[in-house]
């Protein structure tokens, strides 16, 4: 279970149109001290997301009125920021990919165990309150005219600011320090997704072209691809 700083429960907002699985799942999540609260479609849940204030959201993806990647796409319209977890059987490469570049944090496909779910709460929770005791300038790199705040997920330039999603944070920050040389993909895959799979280095592709098309203001900035190493921000 992860606390907060202020010592609050998590709250997660839960989307799952099976029923019983739904009602399992809150009651194992609130057992491990989590703050559910479960919606039985995307629409329900989009509309509680409007009017309250969660910590993280665990999506089905096939679900009636409403389904996980269209309510997740009107959440990212207003909320960059705050992780999203699909929880689905959709298992081809296609609807991962559409996960992810949709703004997943994570992608975890039924049939699944519950606790590699909470480990799963756990580690995004984790990475967000990561440097909550740490010097935030520890977190803050200039990279030629933008500046980025690893703590607050944002990028920056002149008044315009664009917010990350955790694991564009988290790349982001692993080609900040290792600015002008070259981020090895596998430390980057393993560090961030956990495993070096073809899957998640595809996944990654899509993050690296995001991180790209955010910093195009600065024409200096490159991320340049290393033939069958990795990945270069180039900022001189």
């Amino acid at each position: 279970m992860y606390l907060k700083s202020n010592n609050m429960k998590t709250k997660i907002l839960l989307a799952e149109d099976d029923l019983n699985l739904g009602k399992i799942l809150k009651s194992y999540l609130e057992a491990k001290d989590f703050d559910v609260e479960l919606h039985l479609n995307g629409e329900e849940a989009l509309l509680s997301f409007q009017k309250n204030e969660y910590d993280i959201i665990v999506l089905d993806v096939m679900m009636p009125v409403m389904d996980g990647f269209t309510a997740a796409q009107n959440i990212r319209k207003t909320d960059k920021k705050i992780p999203i977890i699909f929880l689905t059987a959709k298992s081809l490469e296609e609807d991962k990919l559409t996960g992810f570049n949709i703004g997943a944090d994570d992608y975890i496909t039924k049939p699944f165990n519950m606790e590699l779910l909470l480990a799963r709460i756990n580690a995004i929770m984790r990475r967000i309150g990561a440097d909550n005791d740490e010097n935030s300038e520890k977190n803050i790199f200039n990279i030629g005219k933008y500046t980025f705040d690893y703590m607050h997920q944002e990028l920056k330039i002149g008044k315009n600011s664009q917010k990350l999603t955790s694991k564009e944070s988290e790349l982001l920050r692993l080609l900040c320090q290792h600015e002008n040389e070259t981020m090895d993909r596998r430390v980057a895959l393993n560090r961030i997704w956990k495993d070096d799979s073809y899957y998640n280095a595809r996944s990654m592709d899509v993050y690296i072209t995001k991180l790209r098309k955010y910093l195009r203001e600065d024409s200096l900035l490159q991320i340049i691809n290393v033939h069958g190493i990795g990945f270069k921000l180039l900022t001189k």
